[in-house]
Order: C-alpha cells, then sequence, then structure tokens
C-alpha cells in the first residue's frame, strides 16, 4: 500500500449556481424536470457488477404529486444482503492495496460529472423524489456532493502527510490501513449529499462499503450510484442495496466482518443499532466504529440588542427552508419580550407572501414534506397545539394531503417553555416561539440547554458582544455547530464540519478530517537501520 504524497492543487467549494429566469441552467434543470417526469424507470440493486432486479417492485412517486408514478425501485431481500457482503469482501484486498491517488482519482471524476454532465440530472432527480426546490436541490445534490467528495481528497491527503518523528538510525512511518472488514452506511431521504458522503467516504479511505439509503431517498441514489460507476468505482468497493432495515441489520451486525458503521438517521434507530452491535460485540474480529448523526431541536436564541428583520428572515428560513426537514432547522425560538411583536409581524409578512405547492414550479419556496408517515406525525402536534392551554397558534396551521403532503409553515407560540413543540422533534415546517422577559436572559440561556437531549445546532442573534460571548460560553454543550447572527443551518463542507453530541449523535463531523478518521486504522512501522549486534548497553562496563 503506498501513500507517498504528490503535489496537488488544494481543492475547493463548488460555486452555487443561482437559477434566475433565463439562465442556461434554469433551462437544463428545467428539460432534465420534465424528461424525468415523461418516463418511468427501473431501479435495481447495485452489488458487485450486477444491477439486482426483484419480483418486489416499489412505486416511487413525489411527495407533492403522489398520484404520479416515477418509477419503481426493486426491494432486496436478505439473500441480497448477504451476497452484497461477500461481494465487497472479495473486492477489499484490491481496492485497499490501490495507491491513494488512484482512488482519489474515482471520486475526483465523479464530482467533476455531478458539476457538468450530471448536474441537472441529479438536482431533477432530488427535486422530484425528495420534493426539493431548485435552490435547495442546487446546495444539496449538487454543490454539497461536490464538495464531499473533492474536499475530502485534501482531507485524506493531510491525513497521510501526519507521520512521525524519527530519531538517529531509525525510520518511523505511519500507514494509515483501511478497517479490516466491511462498513455499513445507512443513509436519510433529507439530503442526497449525506446519502452521497456516507459511503464515498470510507471508500475514498480504501474501505468497502455496503450502502442502504432510505426508500423515499432511493430515486435520487440511483443517479449517485451511476455516477460512481461512470467515474470507474471498481465493482464490490460501493454496493447499493434496497433492503428493509431490520432485515438488513439483522445480517450485517452478526457477521464478524462487520467494522463499522455511518449513519444518519433517527436517535431511536441509531439507540438500536448501537445496542444491537453490543449484543455481537464478542463475535467481531475487531471492534466496530460507530459513526452516527441523528436528530435536533434546534434553537435560535435572541437577545434584547438583536436586529429584528435579520431575526425573522433567519427564523423564516432556518425554520421553513425544505418544509423544516433539515436535521439543523430552527425548530425552537427564544424572544425576547422587547422584539417579539416587531419580530412577528415581520415573520407574518413574510409568509403572507411566500408560496407552496409543487417543485416544477420555482416560484414555490416551501413544497411538501416527505410522506404520508411524516405528514401525520407533523400535523398531529399542530392539531394538539390548537387544542392545548399551554400554546396558541400565531400563523400557519393548515395542512393538506388530496394532491400532495403539504403543511403550511405554521408558528406556534408556547406559553410555557416546556411545552411539548420546544423539546420533542418534529422534523417539518413547524417553529415554536417561547417570549422570555427581556432582563432574564441569563435563565433563558439554563432554560435552553435544559429543555432538549438533542444537541446539534444553535444560533444567537445580538449586537451586544458581551452577551454572545455569555451565550457561546454557556451554551458550549448545547450544540456542535454554533451560529452567531445567522440561521443554524446550511453548513459548508469544510468551512463549518458537521454534526452534534448529547442525543444527536458521535459528533464526528462529516466534511471535515476527523470524520475520515474514524475509518483507517493506523499501523506505526519502525525501521532500525543499523541493528545492533551486541546485547550489552552502555552501563554495563565497569567502574
Amino acid at each position: 500500500m503506498s501513500h507517498g504524497i504528490f503535489k496537488v492543487p488544494e481543492l475547493r467549494n463548488e460555486p452555487v449556481k443561482n437559477y434566475a429566469p433565463g439562465s442556461q441552467e434554469r433551462t437544463e434543470l428545467k428539460k432534465a424536470l420534465a424528461d424525468a417526469r415523461s418516463r418511468i424507470i427501473e431501479i435495481p440493486q447495485y452489488i458487485g457488477k450486477e444491477e439486482v432486479f426483484s419480483q418486489n417492485r416499489q412505486a416511487i412517486s413525489p411527495p407533492h404529486d403522489h398520484q404520479h408514478i416515477l418509477g419503481y425501485f426493486h426491494e432486496g431481500s436478505s439473500e441480497d444482503v448477504r451476497k452484497a457482503i461477500d461481494v465487497a469482501l472479495e473486492a477489499r484486498q484490491k481496492w485497499a492495496s490501490l495507491h491513494w491517488e488512484q482512488r482519489a482519482a474515482v471520486f475526483l471524476k465523479a464530482a467533476d460529472l455531478i458539476a457538468g454532465p450530471y448536474r441537472s440530472e441529479i438536482n431533477a432527480a432530488t427535486m422530484l423524489g425528495q420534493s426539493k426546490n431548485a435552490y435547495q436541490a442546487e446546495i444539496d445534490s449538487a454543490c454539497e456532493i461536490i464538495d464531499f467528495l473533492r474536499l475530502n481528497v485534501n482531507f485524506m491527503r493531510d491525513i497521510y502527510e501526519q507521520q512521525p518523528v524519527s530519531s538517529d538510525g531509525v525510520w518511523n512511518r505511519m500507514e494509515y490501513r483501511p478497517l479490516e472488514g466491511f462498513v455499513f452506511a445507512i443513509t436519510p431521504f433529507n439530503f442526497t449529499a449525506i446519502a452521497g458522503n456516507l459511503p464515498a467516504a470510507p471508500a475514498l479511505m480504501g474501505n468497502v462499503v455496503i450502502w442502504k439509503p432510505a426508500f423515499t431517498q432511493v430515486y435520487s441514489a440511483h443517479v449517485i450510484m451511476k455516477v460512481f460507476k461512470k467515474a470507474g468505482l471498481p465493482d464490490g468497493v460501493i454496493n447499493m442495496i434496497l433492503v428493509d432495515g431490520p432485515i438488513a441489520g439483522e445480517i450485517v451486525f452478526k457477521h464478524a466482518d462487520f467494522a463499522g458503521v455511518h449513519f444518519t438517521g433517527s436517535t431511536k434507530v441509531f439507540q438500536t443499532i448501537w445496542k444491537t452491535i453490543g449484543e455481537n460485540i464478542s463475535g467481531y474480529k475487531t471492534f466496530p466504529r460507530i459513526v452516527g448523526e441523528t436528530g435536533g431541536k434546534d434553537f435560535v436564541l435572541a437577545h434584547r440588542s438583536a436586529n429584528a428583520k435579520a431575526l425573522a428572515t433567519g427564523l423564516i428560513r432556518g425554520a421553513f427552508e425544505y418544509q423544516g426537514q433539515k436535521c439543523s432547522a430552527a425548530s425552537r425560538a427564544y424572544i425576547p419580550s422587547n422584539l417579539w411583536e416587531e419580530v412577528k409581524e415581520l415573520i407574518l409578512g413574510d409568509l403572507a407572501e411566500i408560496k407552496m405547492g409543487g417543485v416544477e414550479d420555482f416560484g414555490n419556496f416551501v413544497n411538501a414534506v416527505i410522506d404520508e408517515k411524516s405528514f401525520d406525525k407533523i400535523t398531529s402536534y399542530i392539531e394538539q397545539a390548537k387544542n392545548s392551554s399551554d400554546a396558541e397558534i400565531v400563523t400557519g396551521g393548515d395542512y393538506n394531503k388530496e394532491k400532495g403532503y403539504f403543511v403550511r409553515p405554521t408558528v406556534i407560540q408556547a406559553l410555557k417553555s416546556d411545552y411539548v413543540t420546544l423539546c420533542e422533534e418534529i422534523f417539518g415546517p413547524v417553529l415554536t416561539v417561547y417570549i422570555y422577559d427581556e432582563d432574564q436572559f441569563e435563565e433563558i440561556i439554563t432554560v435552553i440547554d435544559n429543555t432538549s437531549p438533542y444537541a446539534l445546532t444553535g444560533a444567537i442573534f445580538s449586537e451586544d458582544r458581551y452577551a454572545i460571548q455569555y451565550a457561546t460560553e454557556n451554551l458550549v454543550n448545547s450544540a456542535g455547530n454554533f451560529y452567531i447572527n445567522d440561521k443554524p443551518t446550511g453548513a459548508v463542507v469544510g468551512q463549518q464540519p458537521f454534526g452534534g453530541a448529547r442525543s444527536s449523535g458521535t459528533n464526528d463531523k462529516a466534511g471535515s478530517v476527523l470524520n475520515l478518521l474514524r475509518w483507517v486504522s493506523p499501523r506505526a512501522i519502525k525501521e532500525t537501520l543499523l541493528s545492533p549486534v551486541n546485547y550489552k548497553y552502555s552501563f554495563l562496563s565497569g567502574e
């Protein structure tokens, strides 16, 4: 295995296209959307060199138009999981021994394919399959996945360059081996970029991967696999299985060669995975790496000095972009009494202008939530607030699933600081505000820190530098990503490495060198250039 380091240019973030009326990218994306809607595709599993089709076909529909069929994916079985593991382990030795620059080249080519000829296709797939508007798709399924693929090469190079000191007559070196076995990547529906990065990051470091995307994200996952194949990824390195989670887990987590899990999803599922790994720990060849990013109940704290317009804008974007279906979405806001009336009027004004509907109309800011199960959960919280004496609906509260799973952006004012929508993750376009006495800034920070089990993202809006410092210090464990005078969403790869602690995950910071370090098992090598030929040390001599 060679870790020789060539001089390569520093790879940087992909520029975001704006899709303005009349722009070339807008025309291309509109065409890709029309083409996708005009055909029905069949999506297989990718196991080694095979595209595996089954008799168990599951329909894929846009969340905003659930009667339209985009295609079908072919759900797999336990036998497919076993086959994928066998194929991956067979591919492991050649892939692990491939020079690092050869592995890097595959993923750099994949990044360029997405940046160029596949950009409209992957954005259209994300828009239709996950109901994201053009901008939300662009920053996710184009820019962020490109950034992951490119910047991870920077981080890999930085890891390999970290070498130990050598004393006279000794050459010490560190070899960053891939894990012994296979990695299981479990990815969510809400970010195409996460779906691509979770299998790609371990693979870049020489690992082989079994990838199980969420069924509600399969449409764009299919494009990712096409790109990886087009980029020259060898057969068996990343195997995409379309199998129900418990079926896959029953096999994966009992396999002796299971070496790690790369997960993004719910806290409850991650806790179950951790428990299952613990129960099977004696059967593994090695202690598995457990890397997970889970949920959030992300806060925005406003100080009495905050700029009301900036705060209102941060709340609108932070809470309602992509229908609040971001782990980092602003879900609870603590607003001082001196600002609330002004902020409320600004929010009401913005929400009165916001349009909701399908993604094909580029004038729609809000689209549909992902599926009926999510729709029903979100609306149950809204109905609970409507009927509670401890809360009131400030705006929104309307919903309809006749054509698509549409929930109007909703603001709830909680009348007590432990009201349920301030505490529990909802994962939808619902923002709960709590109005505190403007002179009780320090007290409300204690409330924020103790209200939720999560600690993913948080933000403070303030023009008072002492207040900013106080909040930064006293909310140190409340958010793995903390924002000052900005919404708590929109982390950029390489700029704001993403992840949180407490019930929000292991905080291994996707989009940084810290994450890639989890997918290697270092070996220290000492070579003595002139070996001793006499056991006697100098101190053994006489007086």
